[in-house]
């Protein structure tokens, strides 16, 4: 028969809760000097501190929109200036305090210990010292809130700010590692993974890829690995696939419409329909990691001409004029001229005899 275990004794059932009191003592050590706060605090220096250097980052790779950003750092950074030794004088105060009232359950922890083989003289000082640290977690608490309410709304647009540069220095990357090319005065205004819905449900043929705007276009990019051989129903080839797919001027847009769909209606989906001269009668895409509505103001802004007076640096002047003098007829043929005519391009090339135009 198995041998039966032993029932534990008082002092030993005293002993673990000791030990377990002990762990809660070091626990609380830790929480009185409100090392979160400190961490919280030096984080925002950080970002704040780096806001301007990301934003020339920006300008240097290309982004010209936004001619507000470099005041909008400025401001943060003027109004963490104000904040910042607040913040950590009220950290300083709180903790000081809760670290002086720590030094008397500590007193206790100590006094617990040395009766660890007395049951009954223990349980008094068991229990004052459990009250003691649940008033001062509570205190704690109440500490945290109060400083973080000096500094919550500072946190919650600075966080807003640095979401957007993000998404935006991921545009700028995804545009370098991109198979086609801007024109020399088109820019990137945001790009998002996306996934083009062909026939109005989307299914596992359905190319997946990267979204683009620009001032000038809309642009997606299929990017992704394509199976090419199967064993048994398992992947053992791939092949990386990366063409563009849609190209097409963002000023034919007629209308955009943005859906949350899915089972709990938490996947963004764009439809765009353009008017007749386009490539494209009607375009979905299933977007990925942002919001559809912010997609839909975005395409607002760009075809209703916002961004080009929202630009940090002006367009070169040359440039649109030679698009504003541009042929409607090929000089040779006579043809129509319905190729697309961007900023930055210098010349266009008839379709039908193959002369080339130039755009003076």
């Amino acid at each position: 028969m198995p041998a039966q275990s032993q029932a534990k004794t008082p002092v030993e059932l005293l002993r673990e809760e000791i030990d377990a009191l002990q762990r809660e003592v070091e626990s609380t050590q830790e929480d009185v000097r409100l090392a979160s706060l400190r961490d919280e605090v030096e984080d925002l220096e950080t970002n704040t501190t780096a806001l301007p250097q990301r934003i020339r980052d920006l300008r240097a790779k290309g982004y010209v929109f936004e001619k507000q950003l470099e005041s909008r750092a400025e401001d943060i950074k003027n109004r963490w200036g104000l904040i910042r030794p607040q913040a950590n004088l009220q950290i300083n105060k709180q903790s000081g305090q809760l670290v002086g009232e720590m030094r008397s359950a500590e007193g206790m922890m100590l006094q617990l210990a040395s009766r660890a083989g007395s049951p009954a003289a223990a349980h008094p000082i068991m229990q004052q010292l459990k009250s003691s640290l649940s008033t001062i977690e509570s205190k704690v608490s109440a500490a945290q809130a109060a400083v973080r309410g000096m500094y919550d709304t500072f946190q919650a647009n600075l966080q807003q700010l640095l979401k957007h540069l993000e998404r935006v220095e991921w545009t700028l990357d995804q545009v370098a590692e991109g198979c086609f090319k801007l024109t020399p005065t088109e820019c990137a205004v945001m790009a998002v993974a996306a996934v083009w819905v062909k026939d109005g449900k989307e299914d596992k043929d359905d190319p997946r890829g990267v979204l683009y705007l620009t001032d000038q276009r809309i642009l997606f990019e299929q990017k992704q690995e394509i199976a090419t051989k199967k064993v048994l129903f398992i992947t053992t080839e791939k092949q990386k696939v990366q063409q563009l797919l849609v190209d097409t001027l963002s000023v034919h847009v007629q209308t955009v419409t943005a859906t949350k769909q899915g089972l709990f209606k938490n996947e963004d989906n764009l439809e765009l329909t353009f008017a007749s001269g386009a490539p494209f009668y009607k375009l979905n895409f299933h977007i990925d990691g942002q919001d559809s509505r912010e997609w839909q103001a975005l395409l607002g802004k760009v075809t209703s001409g916002q961004f080009d007076a929202d630009r940090a640096v002006a367009p070169d002047q040359a440039a649109v004029d030679r698009i504003k003098h541009a042929p409607s007829e090929c000089p040779a043929c006579g043809a129509a001229v319905t190729q697309p005519v961007l900023r930055g391009m210098d010349s266009l090339t008839c379709q039908y005899c193959g002369v080339v135009m130039r755009l003076d």
